[in-house]
């Protein structure tokens, strides 16, 4: 039985995390199905109780000594999805990739996200840690030249994030309902972010006034009520904030951090549009047919809109509301335009998305003596 670890940022600390965990999980038993799947995470039983995996184990809380026995049984150690190599944090994702690699297990990243990568001391590590990879897929062309930028010559494969593949748990009316939302009123889903490692130029008070003007005008121009969409824990602060200097706080609703991501996804299609900064939302969005606009704060989500044949648009710090106003005008007037010209496109991602595991796959058969790769 092929052993096969995943090391990314999971744990329940990120719905779109969680996401990309809900679908790697049955793409790996699809390709490779009698293997044993072992998850390392920052939250054991939250990983236990959601993902239906074989092992799971913290290696946070273990010494290296502690963690060593549990790499040396992998074949095949993956790393990733999603967005966990940037500065001061990427050192600490490529802890079990450089102790596999001291111990002759092949490693594989898949559909990660890269960036921002300034710090010289993580360049370092990544180009280190990725150069001894078996294979390295990406999830947009903006992780691949961070890569390529910093001197990783191993082949980047860019295929699409793994997210793309999610399915939605049935009851999505009933969900919102008990959520104390009426699907029959227009609703309208915001999402936004905190700064931080991953969004360092974020200016604060510029974005929540951006967020509380664009409520606002939400609220008055479309007569609908507005619901902002926490996908990490830190989200709910920042709604709260933006509520503090909107107009109209009390025509918006702050959704609680307590779905899972097959319920989000479940809920999304009773939204007449989302608009927002976080990238599983917008991903939530075309999946399920909504018209988005989003408010990038980092390369990947100007890589997304591009992936989904949509204008480009300026980064948070420079979005000037005026504009913005405009264009989320212009969407609401023509918002049963949009989906249809986005599907063909999300198609082609899901088909890039599931190209990842059967990849990886090709890592590890040879390995075990496995037998040929399980279509998907």
């Amino acid at each position: 039985m092929p052993v096969i670890g995943i090391s990314g940022s999971y744990g329940g600390l990120n719905l779109g995390d969680e996401a990309i965990l809900s679908s790697t999980v049955p793409q790996i038993r699809q390709v490779v199905p009698d293997a044993e799947i072992v998850v390392f995470t920052r939250n054991v039983e939250h990983t236990r109780r959601h993902h239906l995996v074989d092992r799971v184990l913290c290696p946070r809380d273990v010494l290296r000594e502690e963690i060593l026995p549990e790499i040396r049984r992998l074949d095949l150690l993956l790393l990733g999805g999603g967005g966990i190599l940037y500065d001061y944090e990427a050192g600490a994702y490529l802890r079990e990739v450089m102790i596999a690699h001291e111990l002759g297990i092949p490693t594989f990243a898949f559909a990660i996200g890269v960036g921002p990568l300034h710090d010289r001391e993580e360049q370092r590590a990544v180009r280190d840690g990725l150069e001894r990879m078996a294979g390295i897929t990406v999830r947009e062309t903006g992780a691949r030249r961070v890569l390529e930028e910093i001197g990783v010559r191993t082949p980047i494969t860019v295929t699409a994030d793994l997210a793309f593949l999610l399915e939605p748990e049935p009851g999505g009316e009933d969900l919102l309902r008990t959520g104390g939302l009426d699907p029959q009123n227009n609703l309208v889903a915001l999402s936004l972010r905190e700064a931080g490692g991953a969004a360092p130029d974020l200016s604060q008070s510029a974005y929540h006034a951006l967020l509380a003007d664009t409520a606002d005008y939400i609220i008055r121009r479309f007569d609908a009520q507005v619901v902002f969409i926490p996908m990490e824990y830190a989200d709910l602060r920042e709604a709260h904030r933006v509520l503090g200097v909107m107009a109209l706080p009390h025509r918006a609703r702050v959704l609680g951090f307590d779905y899972r991501p097959r319920q989000l996804l479940a809920m999304m299609p009773y939204f007449q549009m989302a608009v927002g900064m976080r990238l599983h939302f917008l991903i939530f969005a075309a999946l399920s047919g909504v018209p988005l606009m989003a408010l990038p704060y980092a390369s990947k989500v100007a890589d997304l809109i591009s992936a989904l044949g949509l204008p480009r648009r300026a980064a948070v710090p420079a979005e000037r509301s005026g504009l913005f106003l405009a264009d989320l005008d212009r969407l609401w007037d023509e918002r049963h335009r949009q989906p249809p010209a986005v599907a063909p496109r999300v198609e082609m991602l899901k088909a890039a998305a599931r190209r990842t595991m059967p990849l990886a796959a090709e890592v590890i058969l040879p390995r075990t003596g496995g037998g040929p790769i399980v279509p998907v």
